[in-house]
């Protein structure tokens, strides 16, 4: 999808705070909140842009979280469907390297951890091996990566 300069800065200023209303936004990229409106619909629509409530785990009770590096025995894609289903797995990439997948898991406990490692990660037909790299905290945590053009 094109991005125009208008779009662009839309987006920019949703980074900055996904709250604005369409009239705040309007008076800022020169159209009306109406118009604004429908421009983020498409935005949203085409999978450009998602408005969601990001939380902190630490503040919502979910302190412990880890990064789990993924060896797989077939299809990467077949074993991340079957670990996309986990509701502990927030974050899953393919990657290349010694592992073949990522999965960010966030949980309440290292009792949960171990369990989720392994009773559900371990059960997933086609994991090889894992590798858990627990967080002791998160220093950059960032949803404002640059709009091209």
């Amino acid at each position: 999808m094109e991005l125009d300069a208008t779009d662009r800065a839309l987006i920019r200023r949703l980074q900055a705070d996904g709250r604005a209303s369409y009239t705040e936004l309007g008076q800022e990229v020169g159209l009306s909140g109406p118009a604004v409106r429908q421009r983020i619909q498409r935005l949203t629509d085409s999978g450009v842009v998602q408005i969601a409530a990001v939380t902190d785990p630490l503040k919502i009770g979910l302190p412990v979280m880890a990064l789990i590096g993924i060896r797989t025995s077939r299809s990467a894609d077949e074993v991340a469907a079957a670990l996309g289903a986990i509701d502990s797995v927030v974050y899953l990439v393919a990657t290349a390297g010694s592992y073949d997948l990522f999965a960010e898991v966030v949980c309440a406990s290292m009792g949960e951890l171990s369990a989720i490692i392994n009773d559900r990660i371990r059960a997933v037909d086609g994991v090889e091996a894992i590798e858990s790299f627990p967080y002791f905290g998160i220093h950059v945590h960032r949803f404002t990566w640059g709009v091209p053009g």
